[in-house]
């Protein structure tokens, strides 16, 4: 998640709804119960943590019984602490009691209630990163400091680790063409940290650092389950039993959801990007340009997949009039610079979900250069009457136009390829006309359609007319 180029754009729930999951969550709930369980007797050490005597008291406020109660019970209580619902009033007597941010979980707005989750979600992020504490314990030296060589654990890279896995869980979340709201399978995300880019076949040392990764994710996933970031199934334990044991069961090896299964929830989302932009990581959501004009609107969504921008610019248009919202868009598509095809292909896709309020305003562009071809298509295609047939120019110009854009969106996807191919198919004079045409992308749009077409003699004349149109600009 280093590189610097913007997150696609997630979409969020609303924050009533978010901050009604986060109250709902076992852990920051046990946390807010033993806050208002806590008073004058309640002791805790040094560290902030429940004085051992009354992990057992903890537990049962908690309703928790087992080997585990006093370990969860201590989890909800640290987190009740660095989530600021315990105030520790003396650190000598080791005496707490409620802070403010108890009352937000009650009185407070969904924002206010999603900070306090936010901050108990660091605590539990913070953990997960820890090994087994019994392996801390048996590492501590006579100065009772932990000696990290004996414990083969780097603080440092496994937070990387796990902050990296976290990205990509959320990359493939938002991506158009990730699994969405669909479970990742553990192995995949294992994967995804260890298996160098462009390898083919893993060799065993990798596919053995992948199985390891998946062991650590297991523990992982199973302590960020209960803040609610994530949805887990986890890994099978038979798959984790000794070689000579038999399973209980028989077991179907090509199931994958024995390896284990991770879904971001909304929750998690919402969690994740705030991660990400406390880090200066641009992550956008979409919404944020509603408010905005129409330049920030198609400059915002020129880096948007197809659904996520339809879904920014309903919106967007949602708030306005849509004869001022047409000539609004129309006016922020114009310009020569290298991101206006892209504009322009934005703002045509955002005039079609516009009504035929906006009619005037498209008649009004149509002598326009740079805008005619596209208020002539969007006229067209409702049936209005005495839309003028284009000139030989405008369609060439159109068709450079549109080709830029596409290229800035999608790069060399089949669907340009598909385009290029028709396109010269149509045409068979294409090239020798397009290199003429007064249009600042028509050197690159030539030289890509001589990239993309299959046919190497008509790749090399969109070579050719590449030249022509360069010499012409000056290039």
């Amino acid at each position: 998640m280093s590189d610097s180029s913007p997150l696609p754009p997630v979409r969020l729930h609303p924050e009533a709804e978010l901050a009604r999951a986060a109250l709902s969550t076992p852990l920051l709930s046990r946390a807010a119960r033993l806050a208002r369980w806590a008073g004058p007797a309640t002791r805790v050490d040094a560290g902030g943590g429940l004085v051992e005597e009354q992990l057992p008291d903890a537990a049962g406020t908690l309703g928790l019984s087992g080997d585990d109660a006093a370990a969860y019970a201590a989890e909800a209580w640290r987190v009740a602490v660095d989530a600021g619902l315990v105030e520790i009033t003396d650190e000598e007597a080791g005496t707490v009691t409620a802070g403010e941010e108890l009352a937000l979980l009650t009185g407070g707005s969904p924002h206010e209630v999603l900070t306090v989750w936010l901050s108990a979600l660091e605590t539990v992020v913070a953990d997960a990163s820890v090994p087994d504490l019994d392996g801390l314990m048996d590492a501590m030296d006579e100065g009772d400091e932990i000696d990290f060589a004996s414990l083969d654990w780097d603080p440092e890279a496994e937070a990387e680790f796990l902050d990296g896995v976290l990205g990509n869980l959320y990359l493939l979340t938002v991506s158009e063409d990730g699994p969405g709201q669909a479970p990742v399978p553990l192995p995949a995300l294992a994967a995804s940290m260890i298996v160098p880019s462009g390898m083919g076949e893993p060799t065993n040392d990798v596919l053995e650092q992948v199985s390891d990764a998946m062991m650590r994710l297991d523990d992982q996933f199973r302590t960020l389950e209960p803040i609610g970031l994530v949805e887990y199934r986890p890994v099978d334990e038979d798959l984790m039993a000794d070689a000579d044991e038999e399973p209980a069961a028989p077991v179907d090896d090509t199931d994958v959801s024995r390896y284990g299964l991770v879904r971001l929830t909304p929750l998690g989302a919402y969690g994740l990007r705030a991660r990400l932009l406390e880090a200066g990581i641009d992550a956008p959501a979409v919404g944020e340009l509603a408010d905005k004009g129409a330049d920030a609107l198609l400059d915002g969504t020129a880096r948007f997949g197809q659904s996520a921008a339809q879904a920014e610019t309903e919106q967007w248009l949602g708030r306005r009039e849509p004869l001022a919202a047409a000539r609004d868009l129309l006016a922020a598509a114009r310009g020569a610079d290298a991101g206006a095809p892209l504009r322009r292909l934005r703002c045509q896709q955002a005039l079609s979900l516009v009504g035929a309020e906006a009619e005037p305003a498209l008649r009004e562009v149509l002598d326009d250069p740079e805008l005619g071809g596209l208020a002539r298509v969007w006229l067209s295609e409702r049936g209005a009457a005495g839309v003028p047939a284009p000139s030989q120019d405008l369609v060439f110009w159109l068709t450079i136009d549109t080709v830029a854009a596409q290229l800035a969106a999608e790069g060399n996807s089949d669907e340009l390829q598909a385009l290029v191919e028709g396109l010269a198919e149509q045409h068979s004079g294409f090239f020798a006309a397009a290199w003429r045409v007064e249009h600042p992308a028509t050197p690159d749009v030539l030289e890509a359609m001589g990239r993309l077409h299959p046919d190497k003699k008509v790749a090399k004349e969109a070579r050719k007319a590449a030249f022509k149109a360069r010499s012409q600009q000056g290039g």
